[in-house]
């Protein structure tokens, strides 16, 4: 049977570029788009027309020049606003144009100071005329999940019965918990006449860190788009992030029975291009693209990874366009690990000369931060000649100690298990299934302290 298939709508263009700090100029846009066409997104949310002349061209480029997925341009509900939008995508292959209006009653007193009635009116007329100019119509009662919900219906019944094609629900300030999410998509759908001629979608912040969550409980009730932002860069704290969307349903289909057309062996290089284009990193334990994504220091974690990948990554780095898993051996890290290292730079030794190195890898973890292979070499070297140096200092001159890295086939990786089992087999000879290919894994180190018999196994979860 055939997975339902949910819609990636792609904001970073848009939504994403109201990050502080994450403006793109007209180049700029162009380029990540025809990056988000490579990563398969179904939906491009160019930008806001009528915000800026810059903004205005960028959607006519990317309208003109990428062809397969629809893109969308942003407009408030009123005409001129409408137009301007019209005017910068009718050369797209499939074009959307997008309505929003808060319906929260926060908003219409604070922000519009407008009624409700005549905030059904504005948004029943607008999406009446953009339908005139364009088949695809979206619109968002922004501050959805703030809204009466009586009230929310009575609006996404009078834009559907006006001609809106796409109807998306937004948690605009990160305000709701998964399950009240769910719900309200569950109540649309029970409450709204003709809601089965529209795609419903979910466009959540992540203000209290729930935008994937919440998101992903929309699908559940009935969300056919999601809205989301690579490396969720957005508004304050930032939109549902994609490459954790669409991940979450490709790991765990028995949870999440949906697919995506999104190849995620891009994920990654999208987000290196987006922190290089908006010169805003991402944080190193951001899930899926961070840098430690897919990097291990703890010695129990290193221990199953050289029997077997899957004992710590629930996908393979490759699945997301990462090069390869890293061994970072650090205070955390065991001798099985420095036992690879120093093979690796051409040494092997009995578990005697092993427990030397290592213990004065412990002092000079003591003492200073990143070590050189040049030093890990000296070490061995002290070792196996039988000498007894400082390894803090060589020649009465203080060192510092850059990290070594060093590349390693991830095939060693799966095959370097105690006692010879091999990459394709555990400990009791059943199949390992390891996942992976042959590409090159960065081993950088730093070492430390543990003692006692289990050495590995002392860091764990």
């Amino acid at each position: 049977m055939d997975r339902p298939r949910i819609t990636i709508f792609d904001t970073t263009l848009r939504d994403g570029e109201q990050s502080p700090g994450c403006s793109m100029n007209v180049q700029e846009k162009l380029r990540l788009a025809q990056q988000l066409d490579r990563l398969g997104v179904d939906v491009i949310e160019a930008g806001f027309p009528i915000a800026s002349d810059g903004d205005f061209e960028a959607v006519q480029r990317i309208a003109a020049s990428v062809r397969r997925p629809i893109i969308a341009g942003l407009a408030r509900a009123c005409t001129g606003d409408v137009d301007r939008a019209w005017q910068a995508l009718q050369g797209a292959a499939h074009p959307r144009i997008h309505i929003f209006l808060a319906t929260s009653d926060i908003h219409l007193k604070y922000k519009l100071r407008i009624t409700r009635e005549q905030c059904l009116e504005q948004a029943r007329n607008a999406v009446r005329h953009a339908k005139s100019l364009c088949a695809d119509v979206e619109f968002s009662p922004e501050d959805a999940t703030r809204t009466d919900v009586a009230f929310l219906c009575q609006v996404v019944e009078a834009v559907i019965e006006a001609g809106a094609t796409t109807v998306n629900i937004p948690d605009t300030v990160g305000y709701t918990m998964p399950e009240e999410y769910g719900q309200l998509i569950r109540t649309l759908h029970e409450k709204v006449a003709g809601i089965d001629k529209v795609v419903i979608s979910s466009h959540c912040h992540n203000d209290l860190g729930l935008a994937v969550a919440n998101s992903l409980a929309g699908v559940q009730n009935g969300a056919r788009q999601v809205e989301c932002t690579i490396n969720g860069i957005g508004e304050r704290a930032g939109n549902a992030s994609l490459e954790e969307i669409v991940m979450a349903m490709r790991v765990r289909p028995d949870r999440y029975g949906y697919e995506t057309a999104v190849a995620s062996e891009h994920l990654f290089s999208s987000s290196q291009m987006l922190a290089e284009i908006t010169r805003v990193p991402v944080q190193p334990n951001k899930a899926i693209i961070g840098r430690n994504a897919f990097a291990h220091e703890a010695g129990i974690h290193q221990d199953g990874m050289l029997k077997n990948p899957l004992t710590y990554e629930i996908m393979t780095p490759q699945s997301v366009g990462v090069p390869d898993s890293r061994l970072v051996l650090g205070k955390h890290s065991g001798r099985h690990a420095l036992a690879l290292r120093c093979e690796q730079l051409g040494h092997q030794f009995e578990r005697r000369e092993l427990d030397e190195i290592y213990r004065r890898f412990v002092v000079l973890a003591d003492r200073i931060k990143k070590v050189q292979d040049s030093h890990l070499l000296e070490l061995i070297q002290d070792v196996t000649s039988g000498m007894v140096s400082n390894p803090e200092t060589a020649g009465g001159h203080s060192k510092r100690f850059p990290p070594a890295t060093a590349t390693l086939p991830y095939s060693r990786v799966a095959s370097a298990a105690a006692g010879g089992i091999s990459a394709g087999n555990s400990a009791d000879g059943h199949p390992a299934h390891v996942a992976g290919s042959a590409g090159q894994a960065q081993v950088t180190i730093p070492f430390a302290e543990h003692h006692g018999e289990q050495e590995d196994y002392l860091w764990g979860v």
